[in-house]
């Protein structure tokens, strides 16, 4: 399974949506707290793009020899209609400078140097070590996930409610006590899918691949053992 560092790294180079929480903000628009883009650079401190008169670039200016504090606040919601979209949560708190010289003009890339790191999913929760943040890498799939999920929902829904066979009694009643199963997440380990059953209770169901996935080549490869799986 991807670790804790792992997913979070993801979440915060992925496109969920995510803003800043930064003191005296209360009267600033919610849009004006979202940067334009954002990626962690090599130290693991994690850098955030902003229009040059956005707020955050102000404070941050303003408070070049304090520190000013500072969380990103990150929101995973599923990219298909499922129960429950929200996959995740994180929350990367640490201290807000500026970076000049890192952007184009009309533009400020800001600085957060990371303090502590909570990440809450839908593997579990906890804290993540600042270290093994820096030191995680996205899920290669990540930047595909939106597009393979899609596909898969709208593609190949049979298929996808075909791997009931594969849950056993986790089904309850069997395979066909299921009515609905939705692609809900894929990472390099393994595809999740939201099932509900004929009494509308949900739960998710993980199928693992037999080894992690380097690419969307490998991922195909994997799905296509998976599938036959189920159907035989």
């Amino acid at each position: 399974m991807p670790s804790a560092a792992e997913r979070t790294r993801t979440l915060v180079q992925s496109t969920c949506s995510g803003a800043l929480v930064l003191p005296g903000m209360d009267g600033a628009r919610p849009d004006q707290l979202v940067p334009e883009a954002r990626t962690v650079g090599a130290d693991g401190e994690v850098l955030l793009l902003f229009p040059a008169d956005a707020p955050p670039v102000r404070a941050a200016t303003h408070a070049q020899d304090d520190e000013l504090p500072a969380v990103l606040e990150l929101t995973d919601v599923a990219p298909v209609s499922a129960p429950d979209r929200i996959r995740g949560r994180a929350w990367v708190s640490g201290w807000l400078t500026c970076a000049p010289g890192m952007a184009e003009p009309g533009r400020m890339m800001l600085r957060l140097e990371v303090g502590e790191v909570y990440v809450d999913d839908l593997w579990g929760d906890g804290s993540v070590d600042p270290d093994d943040f820096a030191a995680a890498r996205p899920d290669p799939l990540a930047d595909y996930e939106t597009e393979l999920l899609q596909h898969l929902a709208a593609a190949h829904g049979d298929q996808v409610r075909g791997l009931s066979t594969l849950l056993g009694r986790r089904a309850g009643e069997g395979a066909a006590a299921v009515r609905r199963m939705v692609p809900l997440a894929l990472d390099r380990f393994g595809l999740r899918v939201r099932c509900v059953d004929a009494a509308g209770r949900r739960f998710d169901a993980r199928f693992d691949f037999p080894e992690p996935v380097r690419d969307v080549h490998g991922l195909r490869r994997a799905m296509h053992t998976l599938f036959e799986a189920a159907q035989s």
